[in-house]
Formats: C-alpha cells, structure tokens, sequence
C-alpha cells in the first residue's frame, strides 16, 4: 500500500470541471494495483481518503498530523488484510484484531515494534477513524473500549473518557529538561566560537558564529518552538528601545507560524534583541545575496507589518512557514531572520544545537547535554519562573512606572500571578498545563532557593512554624 501526497500544480491538464476539493499535500493512500474498488465494491482505502480530507477542518490543520494520522491507517489496514479482517467488520473481529495488533507493536519483533508515544498516535488516530467512520454510518462497531468516568476539576465534577487501548505509563521523574544559568551561558558562548571564558576557540571552525549566537539568544530569550523561531522574518524584530530596560520587551509570535496556529505575546530581554539587531546590521548584511526559490513570493514595500507580495499588500501574520521561506527581496536573498552563503534560508537549527552540544561536551565540559530546540524552551521557563518568583521582573515594572513608563506590559507584571505570565509566554491555554508542564521541570529549586534568600526577613513565628510542619 501506498501513500501519495496530492499536489493541485497542473490541474487544469486533468479533464477535471474544476480544481479538486483536496487540501494541498494532503496524504492519499493507495493499493499496489492502484485501483480504488473492485467486483466487491469500494476498497476500504477510499474511506480512509474520505476521512483524512476531513482532518483540516476536524482539529488537525496540521499537513504533519495528516502524514502521521495516513500512516497509521495504512499500518492498520495492512494488518487487517494479513488477517483477512475487513475494516468495518463486526466487533469481535474488530476487537481481536487490535488484540494482535497491540502485541505485534508493544512486544512484537525489534524492527516493528513502537515506542510508547508512537503508539499512543496510532490510537489516537484510529480511534477518530472509527469516530467518523460511525457518524458517517460506515461502522456499526469500533475495536475500541472506552472507559467512563469523573474527576474534579477547578471545583466541579467533569465526566472523562479513557480509550482502554492507551498504555498506562509510570509518571516519569523529575530529570533535567533544562540548562541551568552556567550551561546556558556555555551554550551561547559555544554557538558564538568562543570558549567557557568568552574569548576566543581557537579550535573552533564553525561558520555564521554571530547567527548562530543570536539566534541562540532569542530562542533561550523568548521560549519559542522550533517552528516558531525558525521561520521568523527580519521584518519581524521589534524595534530596539532608546535605552536599555530592565522590562522586557513584547515580541508577537504569528499565529500560522505557532503550534496550533495560536497567536500570543512572548518577550525578549534587551540583551538578547541588542544581539539580534547587532547581527542584522553586520553579519545577515554581508551573508545577502541573490539566492530565488523555485517559485519565488517577491516583495516590495515591507515594514514591520507586512509587504506587497507579487503586487498584493499582505501581512506577514498570515503567511504559513512553507511560504515565508519563498519569499525574497526585489534583488533576491530571503526574507528569513537567519541566512546562510547568497542570502540562502537557514532551517536547520536542531543540526546546528547539536554540534554545539557535542563540541562543548568533547572540549570543555563532558557533563553537557545534547540540546535541542525545545530544551532552549524549556529553559526560557526556567529562568523566566524563578526570576517572577524573586520578584525581578516586578521591581523592574514599579521602576519603570515610577519613571512615568505607563507600557501595558509594566502594569501586567505587576498586577497578574507568575504562573498566568508563564501561560501566556508559552502559548497554553490553561494555567493546569502550564503546572503540569513545569512538574516535569526541577521547580522545587527555585522556590526553596527563594525561600532560603528571604528566611532571614520572615517573622521568626512563621520560620518555626515552617520548620515544625515540613
């Protein structure tokens, strides 16, 4: 079996009345003798196609969850057509297929088995499978059982539902996620050439070491996913303060740009957007050139805001990542925040995280992780936390209102709780994930290191009274 990846380019060759209603890049799973019925009817791959042109406007706009959700039914399909089990069968067919299935992926040979997470995916994915398949009345029955329940939430009683094929999976210890202040400051020195001290590697022979160091210092400065910060335009970077703050300074993340298309506010400290500015005036200027793509989006006329692309005024905010890396200057070079030789855009920064991390830890520090993208996140909460708990950043928003400064983000810093600023600056939609996020995190640290900081102040009936009760 099968999977085609549909592009509408040269539709109108096909005979067709009008262009196909069929998301571009949308996955097609086809049979090896690419027929989609036979003398029995419609195979059941066409089914699965009906069901994944739905996925958009289902809660999956992703094109990535589209391959992911395909794949999954086609590995579920080819099972069942090894064990001659149709795909809307009855439910005890159903029932023991998904039986053999589990074993074949949880306990099954090396080279076919799962891991835990992936096989989460595969019943996430089949199970909205069947959901379709029996509104649509395809399905009398699902190989699926769903176990019903409550829990409290936020004071009330909310019914739940558990699909009994999930894993039930210990609750995993508390490990380090992030880098701590001394790795983090090693890490941006490693990005930038330069050794543990801040001077100068000698030993170093990376290219782009002022890119690569600003584009360290936003992502571990602002938090942003992969996806994020990678497709960012030069356009994009909010404007240099007159003089340097202690406030940090709002960045906007566009929401086709964010994980799940969410528009939010994040913030970048003065530093980290100087460094960026300082590598746009010198280093992305002299990396310029007259690098096209094969279908180029030129423009004109661009400012903070948006630009005339191909004669058509549009914001940048409504750009997808595929198109923000075809966009181009007048003279050519592209429109990305990080270039690489003749204005070429540069993508790959979960490579280039990883080299670094691995010179590091061969020439300086053996006990350096491996970091990825969503560490430098990870990160970003950390340190952002344990400054809102000493308070640093309110200090920063009295002194800036004392001065006159009336920025609403000043009076936000003083007015809202920590872990709603956090929720914010990571893009959640509920302060319960943003707890849960930072369980996994070594969160405890930061308030007994506060703790220990303001002992000394606290009411000698309160100090003992802690002591007694912990």
């Amino acid at each position: 079996m099968l999977v085609h990846y549909f592009s509408v380019e040269g539709w109108q060759s096909w005979g067709l009345g009008g262009q196909p209603l069929i998301p571009e890049r949308m996955p097609v799973l086809v049979d090896d003798d690419f027929l989609f019925e036979d003398a029995y009817g419609p195979r059941a791959t066409r089914a699965v196609n009906a069901w994944l042109r739905t996925l958009p406007s289902r809660g999956a706009p992703s094109p990535n969850s589209w391959r992911a959700y395909a794949l999954a039914a086609r590995d579920w399909l080819a099972h069942l057509r090894r064990h001659g089990v149709a795909v809307f069968g009855t439910r005890q067919e159903l029932v023991a297929a998904l039986g053999t299935y589990a074993d074949r992926c949880l306990s099954g040979p090396v080279d076919e088995r799962l891991e835990a997470s992936s096989w989460e995916l595969q019943v996430t994915a089949l199970s909205r499978f069947y959901d379709w398949a029996q509104e649509e009345g395809l399905a009398k029955a699902a190989p699926f059982t769903v176990a019903v329940g409550k829990r409290m939430m936020q004071g009330r009683f909310m019914e739940t539902r558990r699909n009994r094929a999930r894993t039930r999976r210990p609750k995993p210890h508390v490990r380090l996620q992030y880098l701590a202040p001394d790795f983090a400051d090693l890490f941006r020195h490693g990005l930038a050439g330069l050794g543990p001290d801040g001077l100068d590697d000698a030993t170093f022979r990376g290219r782009f070491p002022g890119r690569n160091a600003a584009m360290g210092g936003l992502v571990l400065g602002t938090g942003m996913r992969s996806r994020e910060f990678t497709y960012l335009l030069v356009h994009e970077v909010p404007p240099l303060p007159a003089e340097p703050t202690e406030v940090p300074i709002p960045w906007a993340v566009p929401e086709l740009g964010a994980k799940g298309r969410k528009f939010r506010w994040t913030w970048i400290d003065y530093a980290a957007l100087a460094a960026l500015h300082s590598y746009i005036a010198l280093d992305r200027e002299m990396a310029r050139g007259p690098w096209r793509p094969r279908n180029p989006l030129v423009v004109e006329e661009a400012d903070f805001h948006g630009g005339r692309i191909n004669g058509r005024r549009t914001r940048w905010s409504s750009l997808r990542p595929e198109e923000r890396v075809r966009l181009v200057g007048p003279e050519g070079g592209s429109l990305l925040l990080a270039l690489s030789y003749g204005g070429r855009p540069f993508v790959d920064w979960g490579t280039q995280f990883r080299r670094t991390a691995r010179r590091i830890r061969e020439r300086f520090e053996p006990r350096f992780p491996d970091v990825a993208p969503h560490r430098c996140r990870h990160t970003f909460a950390m340190a952002t936390l344990e400054k809102l708990v000493e308070g640093h950043y309110r200090q920063a928003a009295e002194l800036a209102a004392a001065t006159g400064d009336t920025a609403g983000l000043a009076l936000y810093l003083l007015k809202a709780d920590p872990l709603l600023i956090l929720r914010d600056l990571l893009g959640y939609s509920s302060v319960v994930t943003t707890e849960v996020y930072l369980k996994r995190l070594d969160v405890n640290r930061i308030y007994r290191a506060a703790w220990e900081r303001t002992r000394g102040s606290v009411d000698a009936a309160a100090a003992a009274e802690f002591d007694e009760e912990f």
